[in-house]
Formats: structure tokens, C-alpha cells, sequence
């Protein structure tokens, strides 16, 4: 199509004023406007307005293929927002986007800092440990919360971690009539009146950020003991090479630090382990580092949960080693796309 169809448009707190005239013909012409309750009020989309479903789907939009639609989205419509979901279900003649300043961009510009040098999270659908493994004395990071009451709850995890000396500003509404900006110490902070949309902003202080090396101290981990020792599993790293988007499997996983580890290094972990109370140990050490969403845990004997698991590029056996598994694991190298290294422990 030489006229797409479907426009995606950024969107600020103040509104149509505040739009391009492109972004403001395209309204104009649309047949159907999809966005959130405060987006569609903002650019009055009145009958023409249609609010996303709950939990979010692409498939309205993509129902309407070919009449005239705008979706909205606060400032750049790939960053964080429905414009990557959208791009990737349609041909690129299909599109067109209008983005304009986000959060992160008004963000880092009412505060005088290097966005380049900023970390942007998105924690309005994540949890705060996503966190620990940017936190450093110093470290300057901008994050998105899901609301006034998720800033309290932020200020009170710092806190818990060490980092109460951390200085917030907490960022409302920027960009529009309501815009608002306050800061205080983690420690310190106490809001009730927290306007949405919102972020926040942390200089970190005060606390000890994770060792950037493989290693981590076991103390760090939930365990019972079963739990390979940091410099051996300094070296079993190692000997491993995690390279990022790579996928491992820990057979025997005990408490999931090689596991923890190699996610650490930008991969994706497969952990199987027999015992229920180690599993919730993993899920446990996935969680505090903030790597649920890269270690999938499997409870059962690996032997039997092989045929389930996607084809890794590395394996590492804790325990559970014996001449039947040794056996299996050779029979599947042939599915794999590229060479494996296997670095096998007994127990």
C-alpha cells in the first residue's frame, strides 16, 4: 500500500496541542482510534475511540485491516508500547508512525542527564529486580512505574536492598498541564499524592552492586547446600562461554546458580531439577536476580524431560550423571544448529 492504513502515533500529556500536523490529519481522518482511556480523552476520539483489551491483544487493530485506524501511545510507539507488536504482524507498507518525546527523552531533560548514559527501564510490567543487576554506586537509571502507589513500594525495595541513600525524582505527568517533579532519598521518601503517568529516576547510593564476573557469593542464593561452589562455578562459566541469546541446559540444577549465572551473561536457561524444594529454590534465585524471564524450571528427571526442551548451544550436568543420561546427551547433538560445549559435574 502506498497509503497505509494504520498510523501509529505517539502521544504526550498535552494533548492534541502538542502533535505534529501530520499526527493531526491523521486523526482527522480516522475511521477508528484505539489507545487507553486517558490517550482517547486527551485527543477526544469521542465514538471513534476504543480502548485496548484487557489483557492486551493486537487483534482488534488487525480486524480492521484496511480502513482508516490510529493507534496512540505515550511518546514513541517502540519504546515500550504497541508499535514493535503491531510493525511485526504487518508488512511495512502497511504502517506508518509519528513518534514524539517520551518519558525517558522528558525525563532525562528536565533532570540535565545524558540519556546515552542512562539506563531506561520499563517496571510498570516488570518487577524491581530487574534492577539488581544495573545498581552501582553512581549508576544513573530512569524507570517507568504502573502507578502513584508502585513509587512507595520502588523507594521501599531500594531501601531493603541497601541502596536507602539513593536519590529519587519522582516524575509526573510530564510534558502536560499536571507536570510535576519532586525528589527525595529512598530512605526518606514519603508520597501519597503520586500523579500517574510517572516515573522515577535513581542516583544510586549506598548499597553494593553484583560482581560483574561469574562467581556470585553462595550466600546470595536460596539453597540447601546443593549448590555449585563460586570459583567452581567461576570456572564451569568459563569453560561454558554464555553468549548472549544462547540457550543452556543445567540438568541436575540444584539451586540454579549456573543457571542465575549464565542468564547474568545475557542467555536463556533451561533448569531441570527432580526435588520440589530445590525447584522453588530456583524459581526463588530466578526471581531475586531478576531472571524469571530467562530460566524456565522443570520439575523431573532430566532423562525424561529431554524430549521437551528446546535444542540448547551449551549443557552443564549437576547431578543426576549417569551412562543412560551420558548416552542421550550425544544422541541429540545431531538436532542441534551449532556446536555444544559440555562441561558435565557428579554430584
Amino acid at each position: 500500500m502506498s497509503d497505509p492504513w494504520l498510523t501509529l502515533m505517539g502521544l504526550g500529556e498535552d494533548g492534541l496541542p502538542g502533535l505534529p500536523d501530520a499526527s493531526r490529519a491523521a486523526l482527522a481522518a480516522a475511521e477508528v482510534i484505539f489507545g487507553g482511556p486517558r490517550h482517547l480523552a486527551l485527543v477526544g476520539a469521542g465514538s471513534r475511540g476504543r480502548e485496548w483489551p484487557v489483557p492486551f491483544d493486537i487483534a482488534p487493530v488487525l480486524a480492521l485491516r484496511g480502513r482508516r485506524v490510529v493507534v496512540l501511545a505515550s511518546g514513541d510507539p517502540f519504546w515500550f508500547g504497541a508499535g514493535g507488536s503491531l510493525a511485526a504482524a504487518l508488512p511495512a507498507t502497511e504502517w506508518r508512525a509519528f513518534p514524539v518525546a517520551g518519558t525517558f527523552s522528558l525525563a532525562a531533560a528536565r533532570l540535565g542527564w545524558r540519556l546515552e548514559e542512562t539506563t531506561c527501564l520499563g517496571l510498570h510490567a516488570a518487577p524491581f529486580e530487574r534492577l539488581r543487576a544495573h545498581l552501582a554506586a553512581g549508576w544513573r537509571g530512569i524507570c517507568t512505574l504502573r502507578d502513584g502507589a508502585a513509587v512507595q513500594a520502588l523507594a521501599g525495595w531500594l531501601t531493603a536492598q541497601g541502596w536507602g541513600q539513593s536519590r529519587l525524582w519522582v516524575l509526573e505527568a510530564l510534558g502536560g498541564p499536571r507536570e510535576r517533579i519532586r525528589e527525595a532519598h529512598a530512605a526518606g521518601l514519603a508520597l501519597a499524592d503520586v500523579l500517574a503517568p510517572v516515573a522515577v529516576a535513581i542516583e544510586a547510593a549506598g548499597g553494593d552492586g553484583l560482581p560483574g564476573v561469574p562467581g556470585l557469593p553462595e550466600a546470595l542464593f536460596a539453597q540447601d547446600g546443593q549448590i555449585t561452589k563460586s570459583p567452581v562455578r567461576a570456572l564451569t562459566l568459563a569453560a561454558l562461554a554464555p553468549r548472549r541469546g544462547e540457550l543452556l541446559w543445567d540438568l541436575g540444577a540444584g539451586s540454579g546458580s549456573v543457571s542465575v549465572e549464565w542468564a547474568r551473561a545475557g542467555g536463556r536457561a533451561e533448569a531441570v531439577e527432580c526435588r520440589p524444594d530445590r525447584t522453588a529454590n530456583i524459581r526463588a534465585n530466578a526471581a531475586a536476580f531478576g531472571l524469571a524471564h530467562r530460566i524456565a524450571v522443570h520439575d523431573g528427571r532430566a532423562l525424561e524431560l529431554l524430549p521437551r526442551l528446546a535444542p540448547p548451544q551449551a549443557i552443564f550436568v549437576g547431578g543426576g550423571f549417569d551412562a543412560a543420561l551420558f548416552g542421550a546427551l550425544p544422541a541429540r547433538r545431531g538436532w542441534w544448529s551449532t556446536p555444544s560445549r559440555w562441561k558435565p559435574r557428579r554430584c
